[in-house]
């Protein structure tokens, strides 16, 4: 039994989807009843031909899309499969007077089928969600006016307005003065984002304010929805290891079952005294049912359904059902700091003052640094405070030193300390040992203080680490590009077990090679940038910080987190762990009730009542409990 959003059920008459899954089995259940009380109260009335016409009736709704189904695939030159085995016990059975069970034995195919179908869908709807968010029209600037367009005729470069409600269309800047949006189609998260002049902004996410103007930066394939809806949708075509060996293993199962029936059948000829064929006929026909391997087939792809939409659902995107499964296995986790566990946005930590005070010396400090557009020159001219009464005149950048300028007549030095050395400034040795980013600022050949500059930390990077302790894993890391002391300062600070800065990508590259040699278990990468890509390639799971980050490392990784929160690494290891666990649980349930089963059919102490239990019953528990993923927390 394939695992089908539609059931064999379906036919190309346009009538509601209700009537049309469920009329079948309507009919069988009605006509089977009317069977069962013809034959123990009327029989006074009706004759034994009439009660098969009953049952005929009963088995036909049921019985015959599963004979079709069987019979096609016959044609495709594959004989054993679950339609076979059904359609052979069940029409054996009515040939040996079972009338009951062999209906039953379809009409309870046919209701694990309805609720299979609903399962899927429901699995289903979690991953298509998106589907909803991509945008069907865009406002675009031609001529003068704003022309209602499809959203893959507009090009980079071109101007979009959109208006308050309406889905953003295509990534791209912001030229309003600002806007409010909602991205939880892309994150996950429903807290709306303030967006300024000049910064990103990407499809699927809503205005919630005023009008806004966009201008296109990415064509419409290549937006940040269509991307991740490319990814969920291939996603769901990738089987896992278990997956595709329950798919061999019930090919090579079913056939060895059908000739286990048939000698069943015809060898207790030779050795038992008073062979009956139809009580023989009746144990093999047993057996067919009950070793059918449905619930295997259907539950395990739908339990890998389930985990890869409760991910969806949760933000994350697992480019197929195998990365749920070694996920579940990762005991080393290794981190990239910058973007990762940080920002990636510099900010003031410390102002020191040495000589003056803290006004005069960050008035100073925000003028010259007002006139570089390096990140460290920005973290120090965003901070608030007014200077309009300075005057800035020829700075010069040195590079990988800092600003040389004159600030009110004076002459100013704002950068490192080999910049105050090259220029003669005195710099005491406890300001020289400090083991932080540090700025420093020098007026007229006088040092006045410095600011210590870092990368913040993310608002839930200490909590990350903290749960994913609790969750076992054994050996956490940090690669860094970053210097060696402000990289330990951090690992320090997260009590991460191991840390290594000062990292050239190759560098990275070649401590995850070693780490993989040493650890028995499984590895997860977890970065953003493009010098990223190489070591998510290598690693066992690699992890995209951010859907909005690097295309590079989203393309390259085998799970993409579709918010900046590296928390949500502890939810994608604990869906991978439930599915994995769901499925073996029903792996095990399915096998162990068949073996069982089949042992007492072959004894001639189960009859076709318990086989429906063994087959049908089993499946549909299994459904039920692949069904849980879906309503599961992970919090």
């Amino acid at each position: 039994m394939e695992v089908k959003e539609n059931s064999v059920f379906h036919n190309k008459i346009k009538i509601p989807l209700a009537i049309k899954e469920y009329l079948p089995a309507i009919i069988s259940f009605i006509m089977l009843a009317a069977g069962i009380l013809t034959e123990y109260f009327g029989s006074m009335f009706f004759t034994n031909k009439v009660q098969i016409i009953w049952y005929g009736i009963a088995y036909i709704p049921v019985g015959w899309p599963v004979i079709k189904a069987g019979w096609n695939t016959i044609k495709r030159g594959d004989i054993f499969t679950e339609f076979f085995l059904m359609t052979v016990a069940t029409v054996g059975a009515f040939a040996i007077g079972k009338y009951p069970e062999s209906v039953s034995v379809m009409l309870f195919y046919s209701v694990g089928e309805l609720f299979q179908g609903a399962a899927v869908r429901k699995a289903k709807g979690n991953i298509k969600a998106l589907l909803d968010v991509r945008p069907k029209e865009a406002h675009v600037l031609r001529n003068g006016q704003y022309t209602l367009v499809s959203p893959e005729s507009v090009g980079i470069g071109e101007t979009l307005q959109i208006r308050v409600g309406e889905k953003i269309p295509l990534d791209g800047v912001l030229i309003s003065e600002k806007a409010r949006l909602n991205t939880a189609a892309l994150t996950g998260e429903s807290k709306p984002q303030s967006v300024v002049e000049g910064e990103e902004v990407y499809s699927g996410s809503i205005n919630l304010e005023e009008l806004i103007e966009v201008k296109v930066t990415k064509e419409f394939k290549d937006s940040s929805i269509s991307r991740i809806l490319d990814m969920v949708q291939n996603a769901t075509s990738r089987k896992s290891k278990t997956e595709l060996f329950i798919r061999r293993f019930a090919r090579v199962y079913t056939p060895i079952v059908v000739y286990l029936a048939l000698a069943l059948t015809i060898i207790p000829f030779f050795f038992v005294d008073e062979y009956v064929f139809s009580d023989w006929l009746y144990r093999a026909l047993i057996f067919l049912v009950i070793s059918c391997p449905c619930a295997l087939v259907v539950s395990i792809p739908l339990g890998y359904f389930g985990g890869l939409g409760a991910a969806s659902k949760n933000g994350i995107l697992f480019k197929g059902a195998s990365f749920l499964d070694v996920i579940a296995k990762v005991k080393t986790l290794v981190f990239d700091k910058t973007g990762t566990l940080t920002k990636g946005v510099f900010e003031i930590q410390e102002i020191h003052a040495i000589s003056g005070n803290k006004k005069e010396l960050m008035s100073y400090f925000k003028a010259i640094e007002g006139k570089s557009t390096h990140p460290i020159a920005k973290a120090i001219s965003d901070y608030d405070m007014d200077i309009d009464q300075f005057k800035v005149s020829d700075v010069q950048e040195v590079a990988g030193k800092g600003l040389i300028g004159v600030v009110n007549d004076k002459k100013v030095l704002a950068g490192n300390l080999s910049l105050m050395k090259g220029n003669g400034i005195s710099v005491d040795e406890k300001t020289q040992n400090i083991e932080k980013s540090v700025v420093m600022l020098a007026i007229d050949g006088e040092l006045k203080g410095y600011v210590v500059i870092a990368d913040a930390l993310k608002d839930d990077a200490k909590a990350t680490i903290i749960g994913l302790k609790k969750l076992g894993i054994s050996h956490l890391v940090m690669l860094s590009g970053d210097r060696e002391s402000v990289t330990q300062n951090i690992a320090q600070d997260l009590q991460i077990d191991s840390a290594l800065g000062n990292l050239l990508p190759e560098d990275k590259l070649k401590e995850v090679e070693e780490l993989q040699k040493k650890s028995k278990h499984k590895l997860a990468f977890i970065g953003d940038g493009i010098n990223d890509a190489p070591v998510l390639a290598l690693s066992d799971v690699g992890i995209a910080m951010g859907g909005l980050g690097s295309d590079v490392a989203i393309e390259t990784a085998d799970v993409v987190i579709q918010t900046d929160h590296p928390s949500k690494v502890i939810k994608a290891i604990k869906i991978g762990r439930s599915t994995g666990h769901i499925v073996w649980q029903n792996i095990i349930m399915a096998l162990g009730v068949k073996l069982v089963v089949l042992i007492l059919g072959a004894g001639g102490l189960a009859n076709m009542w318990e086989a429906v239990f063994a087959d049908v019953g089993v499946a549909l528990l299994a459904i039920l409990n692949a069904v849980r993923l879906q309503h599961m927390r992970w919090d």
